[in-house]
C-alpha cells in the first residue's frame, strides 16, 4: 500500500526498518538486565520501608500498651485503696453475704449510675465515680465469694480479705488485657452511659443464671459476668479520671 502512495518514501522505510530493527535489539539487550537489577532495587527498598514501618508500628503499640497499662493500674490502685481502708474500718463483713446478694448490691450501684446519667441531678452528694469504684470492689468480693463459698462470719483476716482482692483482680485485669489485644482497645471509642448499660445487661444475665442455679448452656457463668462487670466499671473509671 505504501509502494502505491509514494514509492520513494516507500524505499527509505524499507531499508530504514531493519536498521531500527537491529538497534532496537541491541537497546532491549542492554537494558532488560539493567531493568532486572532496578526491579530488586525497588523490591529492597519497598521491603526496607515495610520493615520500618512495622517498627513504628510495634513502637507506638509498645509506648500505647505501657501508657494504657498505667492508665489501669492507676484506677485499680484508686480501689484498691478503698478496699483496704474499708477493711480496717469493718474487716471482711462481706464474707457473710451469698453471691445473689452480691448480686443484687451491684444493680443498686449500677441502676443508680444510670438515674443519674438520665435524670442528670443527684439527691446524694455523691456522683457516678463512688459508684463505679464499688463496682469494681464488690465485682472482686463477688469473685471471691463464688471460689470460697459464703460463711456464717468473718472467717479470713484482713490480709487474707487483701491478698484475696490482689489474685482475683490479676485475674480480672489478665483477662482484659487479651480482650484489649483482640479488640484494639474499642472500648476507648464508647460512651460512659454504655459502660453503664452493658453491666445492667451482664446484671440481669447474672440474675437468670443464678434463678438456674448457676447452670449455663452455652453462656458464660456467673464468675465471667462479675470480671466483666469490673472492666466495665474500670474503664468508666479510666474515662472520668483522663477524660473522653
Amino acid at each position: 500500500m505504501s509502494f502505491l502512495i509514494n514509492k520513494e518514501l516507500s524505499v527509505i522505510f524499507l531499508f530504514t526498518t531493519p536498521i531500527l530493527a537491529i538497534i532496537l535489539f541491541f537497546v532491549v539487550r542492554k537494558v532488560a538486565p539493567m531493568y532486572s537489577v532496578l526491579q530488586k532495587a525497588i523490591d529492597s527498598v519497598n521491603r526496607l520501608i515495610q520493615e520500618n514501618l512495622t517498627a513504628i508500628r510495634a513502637i507506638k503499640a509498645f509506648v500505647r500498651d505501657e501508657y494504657e497499662e498505667e492508665q489501669f493500674e492507676k484506677v485499680i490502685s484508686i480501689c484498691r485503696e478503698l478496699y483496704a481502708k474499708k477493711l480496717k474500718d469493718y474487716g471482711p463483713s462481706w464474707r457473710i453475704m451469698r453471691p445473689m446478694s452480691v448480686t443484687d448490691q451491684l444493680f443498686i450501684k449500677a441502676n443508680r449510675i444510670r438515674s443519674l446519667e438520665t435524670k442528670g441531678i443527684r439527691m446524694v452528694d455523691e456522683g457516678i465515680r463512688p459508684e463505679f469504684i464499688a463496682i469494681v470492689n464488690y465485682g472482686i468480693i463477688g469473685l471471691i465469694q463464688l471460689a470460697l463459698g459464703y460463711a456464717d462470719t468473718t472467717d479470713i483476716t484482713n490480709e487474707e480479705a487483701l491478698s484475696l482482692y490482689d489474685k482475683y483482680m490479676t485475674q480480672t485485669k489478665e483477662l482484659m488485657y487479651a480482650k484489649n489485644h483482640d479488640y484494639d482497645e474499642a472500648w476507648r471509642s464508647m460512651r460512659i452511659s454504655s459502660y453503664t448499660d452493658l453491666i445492667l445487661m451482664k446484671l440481669y444475665r447474672t440474675k437468670q443464671i443464678e434463678s438456674h442455679g448457676g447452670e449455663t448452656l452455652v453462656s458464660e457463668g456467673v464468675d465471667a459476668n462479675y470480671m466483666d462487670m469490673v472492666n466495665y466499671a474500670l474503664f468508666g473509671l479510666i474515662k472520668l479520671e483522663y477524660g473522653e
